[in-house]
């Protein structure tokens, strides 16, 4: 499995086109949740995805203070084949950029409301209640450094 990592504006149009594919096949076609799942956030993200023969098998992107949130965040996190380790991989390879790129101390996400244990085990904390976001229920959870 290749792990790769591009800021958008080095994206191919052939890497675009399967990231824009997978993540509307799972955030709009597989969760029947209408949006416009993509957007300008896009263009000030790092993409970081993990690929094999047959092409993306995660995918996050990670993005600097004041994109979506004021610390760093990491957003539309994908797994094709789950609870086999990819979204966990995908996870910890998006916290080492943020951190490494953008020197994150926090790191922000909003997950969705089934995720929230996937997400503890990455050390997170939910630090909102329950809102709906596009019709799904979401909570903003919170990664802190640990002191040195």
């Amino acid at each position: 499995m290749e792990q790769i990592i591009k800021h958008f504006s080095k994206l191919t149009t052939e890497e675009l086109l399967e990231i824009y594919k997978l993540r509307v096949s799972v955030f709009v076609v597989e969760q029947k949740c209408p949006y416009q799942e993509v957007d300008d956030a896009d263009r000030f993200s790092y993409h970081i995805y993990l690929k094999d023969e047959t092409g993306i098998q995660a995918y996050a992107r990670v993005m600097d203070s004041g994109v979506t949130f004021d610390t760093p965040s990491i957003g539309r996190i994908i797994a094709v084949k789950r609870h086999c380790g990819l979204g966990s991989q995908i996870v910890a390879a998006g916290m080492q950029l943020a951190q490494e790129r953008f020197h994150a101390k926090q790191i922000k996400i909003a997950a969705q409301t089934y995720a929230i244990p996937f997400y503890k085990k990455a050390g997170f904390a939910t630090i909102s209640e329950p809102f709906l976001d596009v019709g799904v229920p979401h909570v903003i959870m919170l990664w802190t450094a640990p002191k040195t």
